[in-house]
């Protein structure tokens, strides 16, 4: 018996130490190709090791390094306050919503449900925006519009949902707020949803170049993900100027490391918040999904 659960436990570590190979081995590529020579990946491909080891890539990245830093910081700064803004309005909005006894609960969620389906599109959008609000070339820009999305709204709903009513009338009787109830109770035992939703939202704000592209011209207001692809369309505009190459050897920039670099460097930190939100992902996905 012990035998059978030896070879069974050895199988399993074997399946899964390939499988995370599997999952490992394309950025470990990509970090290859970024320490490569651009000549060398053209003619030969990419290699597990990069021959021979070439920085240029990541010189012509950091060639202005506090545009990258102030890049980086403006990037995490509004990443990390929508994070924590967003999920305490959600939560917010999801706690009543999860309470049967709410008078206009359907109302609530078929609204809700609604914004889902139709948005008023770029242009009324970009109106309001910068002509109405103001946001255009500030911080608030990449913070307020889309703080609060209807799908994690339901997701903690859901969640909040399956609590026992028995720890909140307890608490009541008590004499406990409803707000209390909320910050000293549901949220407590809500944290692998709100980890969940968390990620998410760090993870879509990290990754946004969208904003930038459309509100933004001050260029100490860039967002990182803007700016490694500005650099991109640099690099592209220079090589096609044929008045500029003839005054500059344009053919020794590093177009394809660069890419590859620039996703490096913009997926380091993502890499680097991950293993914080891991123990609560898993389980934060598959309660709201199973009581939906």
């Amino acid at each position: 018996m012990k035998k059978q659960k030896l070879i069974n436990q050895i199988i399993l570590c074997t399946f899964f130490s390939i499988f995370c190979g599997l999952i490992i081995f394309p950025f470990w590529l990509l970090v290859s190709a970024s320490l490569s020579d651009s000549a060398s990946l053209l003619e030969t491909g990419y290699r597990i090791i990069p021959k021979p080891l070439d920085l240029s890539a990541y010189g012509y990245i950091m060639r202005n390094p506090q545009q990258i830093l102030n890049a980086y910081g403006i990037t995490f700064t509004f990443s990390v306050t929508s994070m924590v803004f967003g999920v305490l309005l959600m939560a917010m909005i999801a706690y009543p919503l999860s309470r049967s006894g709410l008078k206009g609960r359907n109302a609530i969620n078929f609204y809700l449900y609604f914004t889902m389906l139709f948005s008023g599109g770029l242009v009324p959008t970009y109106i309001i925006i910068s002509s109405v609000l103001h946001l255009n070339n500030t911080l608030w820009v990449y913070i307020l519009p889309g703080l609060i999305s209807p799908w994690y709204v339901f997701m903690m709903r859901t969640f909040f949902a399956g609590i026992p009513d028995a720890i909140m009338e307890s608490a009541r009787i008590d004499g406990a707020s409803e707000y209390k109830i909320l910050f000293g109770i549901v949220i407590p035992l809500s944290k692998p949803v709100l980890a969940t939703v968390a990620l998410f939202v760090f993870l879509a704000k990290w990754n946004d170049w969208n904003t930038a592209l459309i509100y933004i011209t001050d260029s100490k207001l860039y967002s990182l993900q803007y700016l490694l692809q500005k650099m991109v369309e640099d690099i592209n505009i220079l090589k096609e100027n044929a008045t500029v190459s003839a005054i500059n050897d344009l053919s020794k920039l590093p177009t394809e490391t660069v890419r590859m670099a620039m996703a490096v460097v913009a997926a380091g930190p993502a890499l680097i918040v991950f293993p914080f939100f891991q123990k609560y992902f898993v389980k934060g996905l598959t309660v709201g999904s199973v009581k939906g």
